[in-house]
């Protein structure tokens, strides 16, 4: 295989930088696009938890667990899309630093994540998986179908407008795709209307927040301009659709993971520990901006010797100060977690500080982990972001399946077990992979 074309190597890889702009980002730039961020995804996210909060208040804990798996799955979707959103942010970052637009291979990116996102929210769709997942619940299948092919063109949009600085638009569309739910859900309990299903369709509503922004995305983009083949892009983006299916298994989608390997007739304990996991998943809110924003800044700052230096030196401190944090979170979700789920859903809702604090040390694991593999898919390696997270998936899934005990310590163990064992796998890779090797021009390949 031919070298790849790199910065370092040949300075003739890409034009010299004319404007500020093009210049690699300096700390205040970036700390400033993820302040901005970082205060969309905020209240993005504080209208997620309006509507778990809102749906557990109007479920008893067995419904809530078929909604919460719904949930799983609809947003597990979503979450297997996101290499979408930071492949497509990838290809605009370099085609702004070339001076030129997304061409074919964004399409081909976004065509290949329709068809693969419709081949698998098919699945539910099969009577005897439907009626594992729902309960008897089918039209759930067909909104995860409907939303799920929505959502990837709303991850390539935003691909398109935060790798081309779009900081702003990018929030926006954040933000909208968050507030339709809650708003939509409040409109429908007050009409009398709040059953399991219109209230799903709500959620779905959010996928389709991309219409908005449709006019401001095709400015950046140019189909007729040539980019990598077909045979390049799509093997690239299945890989990575994979991996980040994997990432979904332990996250969004963990309650439908759970729900299918440990045997039924504990719902009721289910849909608590699920109401405790939406509680713990906080912490990944002190990490989403910057995991955003994670790809075209590797990008811009690998142009360069010194922002290789500065960007080693953020990977090291983060890595650290996020295990700290882990330790910290655990203690706190020992001591107050299971009185924040009775206050939050009700008193129904008992779960043991134990299993809190688990939840609380995976999900910032798991923040840490998706930041050092948004690192990989800047590098272009594919295939170390599908080994880390086979790594953590293949771990919790065997503790969930194979552990004594019950439903409960299972699922806490899996979680706790997965991200630890994954993050030594994730900053392996890191630090192996050669951020020289980085293409920046289209002819150039990993």
């Amino acid at each position: 295989m031919a070298a790849p074309v790199t910065t370092e190597h040949d300075p003739a890889a890409r034009p010299e930088p004319t404007t500020q702009d093009e210049q690699p980002e300096s700390t205040a730039a970036v700390g400033k696009s993820v302040g901005r961020v970082g205060l969309a995804i905020l209240a993005g996210s504080a209208l997620g938890y309006a509507v778990l909060i809102l749906t557990g208040r109007l479920f008893n804990p067995a419904d809530y667990a078929i909604f919460m798996t719904f949930w799983g799955l609809l947003f597990g979707l979503g979450s297997a899309l996101s290499p979408l959103e930071q492949e497509l942010s990838r290809q605009s970052a370099l085609a702004g630093a070339r001076g030129t637009k997304v061409g074919a291979d964004g399409v081909t990116a976004l065509v290949t994540g329709l068809v693969a996102v419709a081949v698998v929210a098919a699945i539910p769709l099969i009577p005897t998986v439907n009626e594992r997942l729902f309960r008897g619940q089918y039209w759930l299948a067909v909104v995860v179908l409907v939303a799920g092919v929505a959502f990837a063109v709303q991850f390539a949009v935003r691909g398109v407008l935060v790798g081309n600085n779009e900081v702003g638009a990018y929030s926006w569309l954040i933000v909208v795709e968050s507030a339709v739910r809650p708003l939509v859900i409040v409109a429908l309990v007050l009409a009398a209307l709040g059953g399991m299903v219109p209230l799903a369709v709500a959620v779905a509503l959010g996928s389709f927040a991309w219409v908005l922004f449709t006019r401001r995305t095709r400015t950046h983009l140019d189909p007729a301009l040539p980019g990598d083949p077909p045979r390049v892009v799509v093997p690239r983006m299945l890989m990575l659709f994979a991996s980040s299916a994997l990432t979904a298994a332990v996250i969004t989608g963990y309650p439908a993971v759970v729900s299918l390997l440990v045997p039924p007739g504990d719902e009721d304990r289910l849909g608590t520990l699920f109401a405790a996991l939406a509680v713990a998943r906080v912490p990944l809110l002190l990490f989403s901006a910057v995991q955003a924003i994670a790809v075209p800044v590797v990008v811009r700052l690998s142009q360069s010797p010194d922002g290789l230096r500065r960007l080693r030196r953020l990977l090291a401190v983060g890595t650290v100060g996020a295990v700290a944090l882990a330790a910290l979170g655990g203690l706190v979700g020992l001591l107050i977690g299971p009185w924040v789920v009775s206050l939050l859903f009700g008193a129904d809702f008992v779960v043991a500080g134990w299993a809190v604090a688990g939840l609380v040390w995976s999900s910032v694991l798991i923040a840490v982990l998706q930041l050092l593999a948004a690192v990989l898919v800047a590098r272009v390696r594919p295939t170390q972001v599908l080994a880390v997270w086979a790594v953590v998936t293949a771990a919790a899934v065997l503790v969930v399946a194979l552990w004594p005990g019950d439903a409960v310590l299972k699922a806490v163990l899996g979680l706790v077990v997965g991200p630890t064992v994954g993050l030594l796998v994730a900053a392996v890779a890191v630090a192996k992979s050669d951020p020289r090797d980085m293409p920046v021009d289209p002819a150039a390949r990993p």
